[in-house]
């Protein structure tokens, strides 16, 4: 068999796991995109090691590290999303990029209101202030 074979397929593997990682929002989605990515990089390892004839294999031993490495990644990142989605209610990952940190009016110095959320020129700002103080 020819190394042109499963280089292509890797490739297109890798290429469907990045739009993956790119495109989708969902976490549980993005961490399925990176071990469809990570299984095309174990393709070309054994592909390039059948191809070179490596005595030592190489490329195996290589592959069976990246897959420890994967089942590791999932386990940790399948507990990281489920402990996210008990404390937030969601896995979206846009929605929980806007609520990462709770926004602070005070120490926003672009932000027209004062520490009270009223704008400053509005009458009585100071006062309202100075009651919530």
């Amino acid at each position: 068999m020819h190394l042109a074979y499963p280089t292509v397929l890797a490739s297109l593997l890798f290429c469907t796991g990045l739009y993956g990682v790119l495109a989708r929002r969902n976490a549980i989605l993005v961490l399925m995109s990176v071990e469809l990515m990570l299984n095309a990089v174990n393709l070309n390892l054994v592909a390039f090691d059948v191809w070179l004839r490596d005595t030592l294999h190489a490329g195996q031993a290589l592959t069976l590290f990246t897959i420890a490495i994967a089942a590791a990644e999932i386990g940790i990142g399948l507990a990281i999303v489920l402990a996210v989605y008990r404390n937030r209610g969601t896995s979206d990952i846009d929605r929980l990029r806007d609520a990462a940190e709770p926004h602070d009016p005070a120490d926003d110095p672009h932000d027209p209101s004062g520490p009270s959320g009223a704008p400053a020129d509005e009458p009585g700002a100071e006062e309202k202030a100075e009651a919530t103080a």
